[in-house]
């Protein structure tokens, strides 16, 4: 049973006569827990809806086209709380959070529906049997899992959970009902590595084409490690080796499934300082919110977009700033530089942010802070604007990780900040103005 929080004016809903605070019992005949169900069994063309308002039980009949909304709103998007993840994995970045951060961000999300709706990874250790039948009924595909290695002994271990060894099980039953998976293998030295990253690859292209694709990454880790598990950040040497042996066995794979199916982050190449691989590699992107291709794709759009600069003025005078991370620096460097060749009145400083707020081992940029950007900012020459990637603000873009917001950043530093996005075209327009 789910209440209803509103009722969209003139909607089939309200010539129905349902209101505000009455509660949603069943879809034709069947319950309504949360949005999943809701949008599943309102997929029809005439809906029985069973409300219970006060006292009364009754039914209300609306037809409609098949796949039409009725306008009925709830309180929360899954009509239901999140659910959150019963692990306590060895590498987990929430448990590397220092004090004091606003307490949305220590919240661990593990909810199978967040990853067929929004792109969420769970682990699958809180599924229950009716959860996984609803999933196959349901057909709530893609699913994006977290494996990190199919051993149950060492999952059980690296994610401190006795329901953790059966997840290739969980997976074949998916994959024998046609329910697509994208997985993330965090990778720990000493732990998953070597030939248990070899086992795992090899499990996970068992299931292709299920298993679509496959992302492997580091683990991050911050300097608040007091008492956790003692993880050790890989060498350049050893992002060197990861990077051979994953794309071996990717190689293999695209001979056998016509898909590279492994992909290295992004993270595993800037510090083994090697090149990135060419577009072809990355096939569709299918990692990207991983960090899997993103200099790649961003560098390919740069390319096109400086092929043809005739819609800018490029005699235009531009003072500006950009601000970045350490792992990105290098490109971003490049880019501004390639710029200022195509408009010799471009006047650009690029800026290196250490990651003095969680710790040195932590270099991308979406993880500044605003007090790190004002602390090694200040006194700098900033220029009319500062730009700044998207992704070091929250989802609704109004304040970074330790609460700072936009504004504030603003008036300490003196300027004006304007943020882009991880897009090469966006990247030229907004720097050439």
């Amino acid at each position: 049973m789910v209440e209803i929080y509103g009722v969209e004016p003139g909607s089939a809903a309200e010539r129905a006569g349902l209101r505000p605070g009455d509660c949603l019992i069943s879809i034709n005949g069947h319950e309504i827990t949360d949005v999943l169900d809701y949008r599943f069994y309102l997929a029809e063309p005439q809906v029985t809806l069973k409300i219970h308002r006060g006292p009364e039980l009754f039914d209300v009949s609306i037809e409609k086209g098949e796949y039409d909304d009725i306008g009925l709103e709830f309180r929360t998007f899954l009509m239901d709380e999140k659910r959150t993840c019963r692990n306590k994995c060895v590498f987990c970045f929430i448990d590397q959070l220092p004090p004091g951060m606003r307490e949305s961000l220590y919240f661990k999300d593990d909810d199978s529906r967040m990853s067929f709706m929004m792109g969420n990874y769970i682990t699958l250790t809180n599924l229950s049997e009716k959860d996984i039948d609803r999933i196959i009924l349901m057909r709530t595909s893609p699913l994006n899992i977290s494996v990190h290695t199919t051993n149950p002994e060492l999952r059980v271990k690296m994610l401190n959970n006795k329901r953790a060894g059966n997840v290739m099980e969980h997976m074949r039953r998916f994959a024998s009902a046609n329910i697509k998976l994208n997985c993330q293998i965090v990778l720990c030295k000493g732990l998953n590595d070597g030939a248990e990253l070899d086992r795992t690859m090899a499990d996970l292209a068992s299931l292709w084409p299920a298993v679509q694709s496959v992302s492997v990454v580091p683990a991050g880790l911050t300097k608040y490690r007091e008492g956790l598990y003692p993880l050790e950040p890989f060498s350049p040497g050893e992002c060197a080796d990861i990077i051979g042996q994953v794309n071996a066995f990717s190689e293999r794979c695209l001979e056998k499934c016509s898909s590279r199916i492994f992909f290295c982050a992004d993270e595993f190449y800037i510090k083994a300082n090697m090149p990135i691989p060419p577009a072809k590699d990355y096939e569709d992107y299918p990692q990207l919110e991983n960090g899997v291709g993103m200099i790649r794709l961003m560098q390919d759009e740069f390319d096109e977009a400086v092929s043809d600069l005739s819609d800018f003025d490029l005699s235009r005078r531009r003072d500006i700033s950009v601000a970045t991370g350490e792992a990105a620096f290098d490109f971003i460097s490049g880019l501004v530089e390639a710029l200022k060749k195509k408009a010799p009145n471009l006047d650009c400083k690029v800026y290196k942010i250490k990651n003095e707020y969680f710790g040195e081992n932590i270099t991308v940029a979406g993880l500044i802070t605003g007090v790190d950007l004002y602390r090694q900012l200040r006194g700098k020459q900033l220029g009319e604007t500062l730009y700044l990637t998207r992704s070091m603000l929250r989802s609704e873009g109004d304040m970074f990780l330790d609460s700072m917001t936009p504004e504030e950043l603003s008036g300490l530093l003196g300027v004006r900040i304007k943020f882009i996005a991880n897009d090469g075209f966006e990247f030229v327009n907004v720097l050439l103005g």
